[in-house]
């Protein structure tokens, strides 16, 4: 009787649970607060030998002295009239004819706005924005119309829109762009002196065409 009884309680006594077995594990180490982590960095920097620092605190110090007392780099706004987008140019890159801005940028700015896609662009193009926002001391380019998909050409030539059937825009050797503030004659006459490929004249839309094609002008 006293055997049956033993072994029921042994049948019967519940497993370890595992918050319990958890239990005897070692604590979690307690979070490093902002205040200790500021420390340890100060001991880490402390650690950086002297003269390294003070090369260091010269270079800051050499760079502050040649940049006080002089006026920013002017900078120019191209701003994508179909997508909203900006891209922000220093002007100083309009002495350069092809600026050094990545040309997956360029091809990405000036993409198709109905298909959304892209081609690898003239990089003159870009040049001449910033040109003539040099030329014409103004802060902001308005594209109207940068690489233009041949499926979308072909839309708008059935719509009858005034485009070429083989636009130039197709080839990603076109943009139309405008500055306001200045007029379309006086850009037209500008980038006819560019002597760079076609130059189309948008009067009533206000907007001057520039390819890198074949030198020829017209008027719309």
């Amino acid at each position: 009787m006293i055997a049956r009884t033993a072994l029921a309680l042994v049948l019967f006594c519940p497993p370890l649970s595992r918050t319990a077995a958890a239990d005897t594990t070692a604590p979690a180490p307690a979070p490093v607060t902002k205040k200790e982590q500021r420390m340890a960095d100060k001991a880490r920097a402390r650690e950086v030998p002297a003269a390294e620092r003070q090369a260091a605190r010269t270079r800051v110090e050499r760079e502050l002295r040649r940049r006080v007392g002089k006026k920013p780099p002017a900078i120019v706004n191209i701003y994508n009239t179909w997508t909203h987008e900006y891209v922000v140019i220093d002007t100083a890159m309009a002495k350069v004819k092809e600026p050094s801005l990545p040309p997956e940028e360029v091809n990405r700015f000036l993409r198709c706005h109905f298909t959304n896609h892209e081609m690898k662009m003239d990089t003159r193009l870009f040049g001449v924005l910033i040109a003539a926002a040099y030329h014409f001391k103004v802060d902001r380019v308005d594209i109207v119309s940068g690489f233009r998909a041949p499926k979308y050409n072909l839309m708008l030539r059935k719509k009858g829109h005034r485009v070429a059937r083989n636009s130039q825009h197709t080839f990603g050797n076109a943009v139309d762009f405008r500055l306001p503030g200045v007029t379309t004659e006086r850009l037209r006459d500008w980038a006819r002196r560019l002597r760079l490929g076609g130059v189309g004249y948008y009067q009533g839309d206000g907007f001057v065409h520039v390819d890198t094609g074949p030198i020829r002008f017209w008027v719309e």
